[in-house]
């Protein structure tokens, strides 16, 4: 009997529903259990509610900043924000008012790092850079994929990241492939190709080919 996944999966088993009957993953690793996935959920919904404890934390934090707070204090927040806004993006359900809740809390927090910065213009165009390096990580993280791939404890072990990519969508990879650098892109190029070669033509994905053009392309790009 094949396992009853989630409609809205967290980190866990999503990495589940990539290997399950999937030609790319070893034997074992394919052949995922209802116990599995059980597991997962249960994992994946512990750490939403975890969650949930962390953000109203976060909350109360930005409602007591004060005009004269600390640079130390507000920058540390703005950094737990962050963070939180990466977690939450890899959490089970809808989270979208969550992560609009963050964004709220992000624009609260960095008001008051320009105030710090007015008569600063270097901190100032540091500061734009981050905000534009900001909303484009942000972007990226809309991706599930991303958001797996960047946990401390990401569930995608590195024995399986040719075979993830090579499973996921066209924009989901191009995605996760800025995360990178040129050294892994040609080993997971490499990696890629090996195990697309070792698989009977049959046994391949249809998409598969693609996801390693998509690889070469990349690594193409940052030769030049």
């Amino acid at each position: 009997m094949k396992p009853q996944f989630s409609s809205y999966s967290g980190a866990r088993e999503r990495q589940l529903v990539r290997c399950a009957d999937n030609a790319l993953f070893p034997p074992k690793r394919r052949q995922v259990l209802q116990v599995e996935v059980n597991d997962a959920q249960r994992k994946d919904a512990a750490e939403a509610v975890n969650f949930q404890g962390e953000f109203r934390a976060l909350v109360q934090r930005a409602i007591e900043l004060s005009p004269q707070e600390e640079s130390e204090v507000i920058l540390k927040l703005k950094e737990d924000l962050d963070r939180a806004y990466e977690q939450c993006c890899g959490l089970p359900g809808d989270n979208s008012e969550t992560k609009a809740a963050l964004r709220k809390l992000l624009d609260i927090v960095m008001r008051a790092v320009w105030r710090g910065a007015a008569d600063d213009p270097a901190a100032q165009t540091n500061l734009r850079e981050e905000e534009v390096a900001r909303a484009t990580h942000f972007e990226l993280l809309e991706h599930p994929l991303v958001a797996d791939l960047i946990r401390p404890d990401s569930p995608i072990e590195p024995d399986e990241l040719a075979a993830t990519l090579l499973s996921e969508s066209e924009a989901a990879v191009a995605a996760a492939l800025t995360i990178f650098d040129e050294d892994q892109l040609a080993l997971l190029s490499r990696t890629a190709e090996e195990l697309l070669q070792s698989l009977p033509a049959s046994a391949i994905p249809p998409s598969a080919p693609d996801r390693l053009t998509q690889l070469r392309e990349a690594l193409e790009l940052r030769h030049r």
